[in-house]
């Protein structure tokens, strides 16, 4: 049975298919890259037809495929995911025939070298085809690790194919182990591994501030950024996000770091992450996945897991048809409606029938709290809610006020479940703490309209405690982020108190200093005694001013 040669072939008379076809045949010792006589079969071809042959080849020497191309350049059939075994390396390497310089100057085109990079190919090789069809010089390269220089591949030449002297077998175990010992000398934490790429663009925050933030949610995350690239653009490229060497670049990058993830700092589209993912082969996530993985793992309640699950599935519904397998899970066991519906379609109808569910359990989690609030409110009990950019140390100073053990750590999004304690003053009066979710510059959409039943706690406070790491040189800006998202929940005309915390990473007075500049109070949520005036103002505001008022009253005739 004859075997399909990719490319076009029509015109072409029996005998120069059937000589096409004999390529199929033909084997390349395990110990050669290629043989003379391989060689020349493709050449002969080659200058008969005044077109590209060329054949990808597998590491046991056998051809698995066979395309022709025009006289300039050859395209290669998909080659899907496949690896050979536990290689990083595709398996098989390009062998193509050169035109139009007799034999001689034979150079890899970019094509080429696109091909090695992006295919993860063993080795790409060119041979001439010299006077009479014979094999002429050879050109070939192959994939470098990590180094110095940052060369991506090393190409070399050879007067033809008989002197290219490398022994296939033992070059490309050589080859691998050193790949496998530069990754191994990448430090980690005992996390995955994963590339960073941002794309700085005018209308965005400084590029160090930004890359700053994506590190500390991957190291939240349990993430270990191995290598970060950066490239500067007027604007996001539509399909790519970065530039088409970018991707090349960074897909070349994960090979030599052996990375199997790439985290974007911004959000991408659905054809943006298709895009890269079809270009890369690598698993691919943005900003707000990455944040989302986040809430997923620090949500242990009920009510946490089903608001996570709900964003999770709104943010990734319009990108299921970039995925084939990312959403497989929601297919499981489960049987189609019919036999005329496709994996895809029912994997988009079970998420918009979860969708519906989780939104109804949505709404029984706010009349729940609803009824706690009302309660709250026939006891008389004034409400304080502790609001911030995340990681500011929300939860640090709840306990510190109410000698609780909530959980804190220096890690962003510590805290995801409403928590709520009392504060009891001198005179037996009581106050109720509510600490809720941290907040971050562009807040996903689909993350705070999940969260609503949380962010209603807020509506209900009859003060904002705006809590701010005054430590952070840009805490401006992380203020300004936090007003921003709770004019956006229609509470930014809520009575707020600034508090600034992590005085005690400043040099001493220096906190306060700043803090009468904002008619701000200072504190280090890790020192109890810091926060007397806090309580003390907290005190004036709900309590004092009610006696005043009553006071007034009970003096009238």
């Amino acid at each position: 049975m004859a075997r399909e040669i990719y490319g076009e072939t029509t015109g072409l008379k029996s005998s120069q298919k059937r000589a096409l076809e004999k390529l199929y045949r033909r084997k390349i010792g395990t110990l050669d890259a290629i043989s003379q006589e391989f060689a020349t079969q493709m050449t002969f071809i080659s200058e008969e037809l005044n077109r590209v042959v060329a054949v990808l080849v597998d590491r046991s020497g056998k051809v698995e495929h066979v395309m022709l191309g025009d006289n300039h350049r050859v395209y290669l059939p998909d080659l899907g995911r496949q690896r050979a075994g536990q290689s990083r390396f595709r398996g098989v390497r390009l062998i193509r025939t050169h035109l139009g310089s007799k034999g001689r100057d034979v150079e890899l085109s970019r094509d080429d070298l696109t091909d090695l990079s992006k295919l993860q190919l063993d080795l790409v090789m060119s041979v001439g085809v010299g006077p009479g069809g014979y094999p002429g010089q050879v050109a070939w390269a192959h994939l470098v690790p990590e180094n110095p220089e940052q060369r991506i591949w090393e190409t070399y030449k050879a007067p033809n194919p008989a002197e290219v002297g490398v022994s296939f077998t033992h070059f490309i175990m050589e080859l691998e182990g050193e790949f496998q010992r530069k990754a191994a000398d990448v430090v980690t934490t005992g996390g995955q591994p994963a590339l960073l790429a941002y794309v700085a663009t005018p209308e965005g925050r400084p590029e160090e501030v930004e890359v700053a933030e994506m590190l500390e949610l991957c190291r939240t995350a349990g993430v270990d950024v191995v290598d970060t690239l950066v490239q500067r653009r007027s604007g996001m490229h539509p399909k790519y996000a970065l530039g088409k060497g970018k991707i090349e670049e960074l897909t070349l990058r994960a090979l030599q770091l052996d990375v199997d993830l790439i985290i974007f700092a911004q959000d991408l589209s659905p054809t943006q992450l298709r895009g890269i993912t079809d270009e890369t082969d690598i698993k691919v996530i943005d900003r707000t996945q990455l944040i989302l993985d986040i809430f997923a793992q620090r949500a242990t309640s009920s009510d946490g897991k089903v608001q996570v699950e709900l964003a999770q599935l709104k943010y990734n519904l319009p990108r299921l048809h970039s995925r084939n397998t990312g959403m497989s899970r929601l297919t499981g066991g489960i049987g189609g409606r019919g036999p005329g519906e496709t994996k895809l379609e029912i994997n988009r109808r079970r998420a918009r029938d979860r969708i519906r569910s989780l939104e109804k359990d949505i709404e029984k989690l706010s009349k729940q709290r609803e009824v706690r609030r009302a309660r709250r409110t026939r006891n008389q009990l004034p409400t304080v809610s502790i609001v911030g950019y995340t990681n500011a140390g929300k939860s640090t100073l709840l306990n510190a006020l109410t000698n609780s053990e909530v959980l804190s750590e220096d890690k962003l999004f510590a805290t995801l479940q409403p928590t709520t304690r009392k504060l009891r003053f001198p005179d037996e009066r009581e106050i109720i703490f509510t600490d809720t979710v941290g907040f971050i510059h562009d807040l996903p959409a689909d993350l705070v309209a999940a969260f609503k039943a949380t962010l209603e706690e807020l509506d209900e406070a009859d003060i904002l405690v705006h809590l701010i790491d005054v430590s952070d040189e840009r805490f401006d800006d992380k203020m300004e982020a936090v007003n921003r998202i709770l004019t956006e929940i229609d509470l930014g005309d809520k009575e707020q108190l600034l508090v600034f915390n992590k005085s005690d990473l400043l040099e001493e007075g220096e906190a306060a200093s700043v803090a009468r500049a904002y008619n701000a109070i200072a504190v280090s949520a890790l020192d109890r005694s810091s926060t007397e005036r806090l309580v003390e103002e907290l005190e004036t505001r709900l309590f004092r001013q009610a006696r005043q008022r009553e006071a007034s009253m009970e003096a009238r005739p």
